[in-house]
């Protein structure tokens, strides 16, 4: 069994000429923090990490970072905002089969991919996610499928540490 780890980006600045251009807010930067931190307290700590390109996605992987340290990283140009999600987890299944050592793998990406990404791997699961919050699926590699075990928010996990 695998844990795959399926994270939104932090708050982000409004809306401006280029999408992927989007910078953290203070409160963005924050909000990846308390996950990070939260995430190296886990089992489950992100050892193979996938981002995507734009800005406020490399932002956020780069807070939850600093607490963990990951063994495989690798910006992702299939988990975009408008990202094919079955191409995005055929990719990441080849690198699951490719690094059978790593357990427990991380991706950062945006709404609404991150719930289409969700569904791939837990098909009826398809939930909206809250600025920097983080799906967990338990993932059979043998089977291709997983469950969703929980959706972690920064609000919720800050209280517990």
């Amino acid at each position: 069994m695998k844990t795959i780890l399926i994270m939104r980006h932090g708050e982000a600045e409004p809306l401006v000429r280029h999408d992927e251009s989007r910078a953290l807010t203070e409160k963005g930067c924050q909000q990846a923090k308390m996950m990070g931190q939260w995430l190296a307290k886990q089992a489950f700590s992100p050892e193979g990490v996938l981002i995507s390109p734009y800005l406020r996605a490399q932002q956020t992987a780069n807070q939850v970072l600093q607490f963990n340290s990951p063994r495989f990283l690798e910006t992702c140009s299939d988990i975009v905002p408008n990202g094919n999600a079955s191409f995005a987890i055929d990719y990441l299944e080849t690198l699951i089969s490719m690094h059978p050592d790593i357990d427990n793998w991380l991706l950062v990406a945006h709404m609404p991919i991150v719930s289409y990404l969700v569904d791939q791997l837990s098909p009826g699961d398809m939930p909206i996610f809250q600025l920097a919050a983080c799906a967990q699926i338990e993932y059979d590699e043998l089977t291709r499928k997983g469950i969703l075990k929980g959706l972690h928010i920064p609000e919720r996990v800050a209280a517990f540490q």
